[in-house]
Formats: structure tokens, sequence, C-alpha cells
């Protein structure tokens, strides 16, 4: 069960993005804070002839800038060179300051650069490797501590023994997404309702309400979604970090505060993706990707094979926790298709 690449890999997606560009950041600003002089040469140049081109904004939208050519002399030794970006064409034989590096004259600029943005680039550099690897020992030690938790309330390692589905309960978790409010319907195999989650609250920017009623035992609660929010490191299926605030929790840290952990081996059932989840350390459920129409006769009927890729999925366990259950499903569907978590 346990898919160590997976999670490897998910552990390490902030260093492996982060300390490459910091290393980047890094080098040229040493580079550049290299070839700035301590101090100045100034002298004067004469613009000799201005050639039109076309540059962009900051916006990204044409526009015409001017690059003037000129001349300056340097201990009697007459240079060229030149400068571009100007919005306006300076005027030929115009006068205009020239800062030079002593120790190579034809290294000019025309300001004098303090190295204050070599010195920003390095920290910048430095700052972003230090980051990545404190988030990553962070995260190693969080993977430490559930795991360690796991080993406390299960009272050791055992390996997670995965029933025959025939031994299990079916459940399918139906979305409903015809209305403003869509909502999650949970039915057995016998096609009852067992548990509903209906959107009460609808909002664009802030969170929604979501009523958690579980139909058998007649309790209902209602629940604060915040909207999901997903990081992606780099093209990696399993690097990609995805979210979202469950009653002002990250939902990842209320299932792993309720003993929940989920595992795929990438693979799984092509089309489908199979989840097999344990709680503190023992076999919760199977959930997988599933089709619009899961039962048998409707899949066939409207050829409908291949899932959806969110919000349908079939599940098989034996825990009367439907909330825990729908929770599980209902932080897969709405967020990137965690892979190991």
């Amino acid at each position: 069960m346990e898919n160590k690449l997976a999670r490897f890999m998910k552990a390490t997606g902030k260093m492996r993005f982060f300390i490459p560009l910091g290393i980047i950041l890094l080098v040229m600003g040493i580079l550049m804070l290299s070839m700035t002089p301590k101090e100045y040469g100034e002298a004067v140049g004469t613009v000799t002839s201005v050639n039109e081109y076309t540059g962009t904004d900051s916006d990204g939208h044409n526009e015409t800038l001017y690059e003037a050519e000129f001349t300056y002399t340097v201990d009697g030794k007459e240079y060229q060179n030149s400068f571009s970006d100007y919005p306006e064409p300076p005027e030929v034989g115009t006068e205009i300051p020239v800062y030079y590096n002593p120790d190579n004259p034809e290294s000019v600029s025309n300001s004098k650069h303090t190295g204050v943005i070599s010195i920003a680039m390095i920290a910048a550099g430095a700052a972003a490797i230090a980051l990545s690897v404190l988030s990553g020992v962070k995260s190693f030690r969080k993977q430490r501590e559930l795991d360690e938790q796991i080993r406390v309330v299960s009272g050791g390692e055992p390996e997670i023994q995965v029933p025959d589905r025939s031994e299990l309960e079916e459940y399918y978790v139906l979305h409903d997404g015809n209305t403003f409010k869509p909502g999650y319907i949970v039915e057995d195999r016998t096609r009852n309702a067992v548990f509903e989650a209906p959107m009460t609250k609808h909002s664009a920017v802030g969170n929604r309400i979501f009523a958690f009623r579980d139909v058998r035992l007649g309790s209902a609660q209602e629940h604060k979604v915040g909207l999901t929010v997903t990081t992606g490191y780099s093209n990696e299926f399993f690097s990609t970090n995805s979210w979202f605030k469950f009653d002002d929790e990250n939902i990842w840290d209320v299932l792993h505060d309720r003993g929940i952990r989920i595992q795929t081996d990438l693979r799984s059932k092509f089309p489908k993706a199979v989840y097999t989840v344990s709680r503190n350390g023992r076999f919760f459920a199977i959930i997988e990707t599933s089709s619009r129409y899961v039962h048998e006769e409707d899949e066939a009927e409207h050829k409908v094979k291949v899932p959806t890729g969110k919000y349908f999925f079939r599940c098989w366990t034996n825990e009367a926790d439907m909330a825990l259950l729908f929770l599980t499903v209902f932080a897969i569907s709405e967020t990137e298709m965690a892979v190991v978590e």
C-alpha cells in the first residue's frame, strides 16, 4: 500500500522547484556583482546617430523605442557605444553622460549601478533555497509524526490487509450539479440514499456551506468549505499541492487528525483512479472514480464507461462512519485528485 516514491515526490515538491530557482538567482546576482565596478569614471558622450526599433511595454503591447549611438573619449582614446530604450529620439549632436568602468572603458552605463540589484538577487536566491529546505524538512517531519501517530493507535506497523470487495458494502457517491447550489448524495447498493451533503450557501469568494446529513441516523451538521487552492510546482502529477479549508482548517489536516491516510499506485485501474484509504493504520475503504452512471445496467445503456475524473465515485467499506467516508471522498473530489495524503 505504501507508495514511497509518490510520498517523497510530494514532500519535496517545493524543494525541487525553488532550489534550482534560488541557485539561478544566486549565480546571476554574483555574476552581476562581479561586473559592477567599485568606482565609475565619467565622460561626456556625443550622439552620432539614432535608430528606431519596436519593443514591448509592461503590458506586452508594441511600442516604438530608440537606440542612440554615441562617441566618448577616455584618456585621449575615442570609443563608440550605444544606449537603447529611449522613448523619444535624442537629437544627433546631443551630449549625454556616460559612466564607464575604469578597468574596461568599453563597459559603459547611463547610470551608476551600486550593486543593489545584484545584492537583492543574491538575497532572494539564498532565501528561496533556505525556505524550500525548511519546507521540505517540515513536510518530512509531518510525515513522521503522522506515521508515529498511526503506530501508537494501531499498536505497531501492520501490513494493511485490503479485503475483497465482495466482503464489503458498496456505496456510490453522486454529484448533483444541476442547480446553482450543487451537492452530493451517497447511495447504497440498492440505490437508497444513506447520506446527503447539499450546498445551502454558495459564494464565489468566501465560504460555501454544506449540510452533512446522515439519512439513517437522522443527524445533520453544517460545515464551512473554502475555495480550492491548487499550487503546481512542476508538471508531475504527484507534486501538485491542492487543498481547501474545511471549518477553517486545511482539509488534509482534518483527515490526518482523524487517522486517515490515502494511497494509490498511480497505475490504478486505468482509466479509473483507485484509492486505498486507511484509518489509524488499518483498512478503511476503497474509493474509485466512476462514470456518471455507475450501476451496471445504466452504464451499459448509456455506454458511459470512462470516469468523469471528478465528482462521481464508488466506495467499498464496512465502516459505519458515513460522515468520515464522505468527507474523504469529498476531499478527493474537490481537490486535484490526491495521490498520496
